[in-house]
């Protein structure tokens, strides 16, 4: 009968310790339950491990060969344990509440890990990252807390503004954000901070203050509002097809700095996985869209 990884790390013990009572503490068990062990290992082995008398243990030749290998043997358990764990992990992942579809599917393809969405509102531009319901995230920068937080861009799109169709500026094939900056905006919610900011084209306006007409909490909410005529709205190039409703179009919009679909996770998170997921997301890249 072959030993078991139990027998082996009861051995090491001892053989680090050189002491049956310091290594049965150091294992949490009682000594002679070790002693016993010790023994039964010798037996099966059929060799002398360790030099015994009143006031000392030794290891025998045999002991200190015994030794070399079931530390190699219980380092490589421990990292292919890791490895195993980490195969079968599931990792959830934080999206705002618009999806497009394949996305996940995308996503499992290209890091190789079973994944777990978890659906998020608007209100949290940390997609379930800062209450800790996802382990990563697809999100749009800038993010909130930033030293909280590490990403890695996906890829980058141009700005694009959703408006009625009778409006006076649909009928341009492109919009400068000069002329918007007099429209009011269907903002997102306020706790969305500085993502809400972004999206109201902020980062252009010079401190001049945006007009809001309308707040949207949901994609629903916001193509209500367009079409009502209560405000325009900043999008994705990549999300401008789930906007497509009656009465509404979308132009490019040049003068804006384009913006960064990321993956994201908590800086104090430094599981391989994470990295991992990380990077071969980046280099997978995605089709769907993500939803803003």
């Amino acid at each position: 009968m072959d030993p078991h990884l139990r027998d082996l790390r009861y051995f090491v013990a001892v053989a680090e310790e050189l002491h049956f009572t310091n290594a049965a503490q150091r294992l949490h068990i009682a000594q002679p339950t070790l002693s016993r062990q010790i023994r039964q290992l010798e037996r099966q082995l059929d060799v002398v491990l360790f030099d015994r008398n009143q006031r000392s243990v030794a290891l025998t030749v045999a002991g200190k060969e015994l030794l070399e290998g079931a530390r190699k043997i219980l380092e490589l358990w421990e990292v292919t344990n890791v490895s195993l764990q980490e195969a079968g992990e599931v990792l959830r992942v934080g999206i705002q509440s618009a999806l497009g579809r394949g996305l996940l599917n995308d996503l499992e393809s290209a890091s190789g890990h079973r994944l777990a969405l978890h659906a998020a509102s608007w209100t949290d531009p940390s997609s379930g990252l800062s209450g800790r319901q996802a382990d990563l995230s697809l999100v749009w920068l800038p993010l909130p807390d930033q030293n909280r937080y590490r990403w890695q861009v996906l890829r980058t799109e141009q700005r694009w503004v959703l408006l009625p169709e009778n409006h006076p500026l649909a009928e341009q094939e492109s919009i400068a954000f000069a002329d918007l900056l007099d429209e009011p905006f269907v903002a997102l919610p306020s706790e969305a901070g500085a993502v809400r900011d972004f999206w109201l084209g902020n980062d252009a306006r010079n401190g001049r203050q945006a007009k809001i007409g309308a707040e949207a909490a949901t994609t629903e909410d916001k193509l209500e509002a367009v079409g009502l005529g209560l405000g325009v709205c900043l999008l994705a190039e990549n999300n401008v097809p789930m906007y497509r409703w009656p009465g509404l179009t979308a132009r490019p919009v040049t003068g804006l700095a384009p913006c960064e679909l990321a993956v994201a996770w908590r800086a104090d998170d430094t599981r391989p996985t994470i990295l991992e997921f990380a990077g071969r997301a980046a280099a997978g890249g995605f089709s769907a869209t993500a939803g803003e």
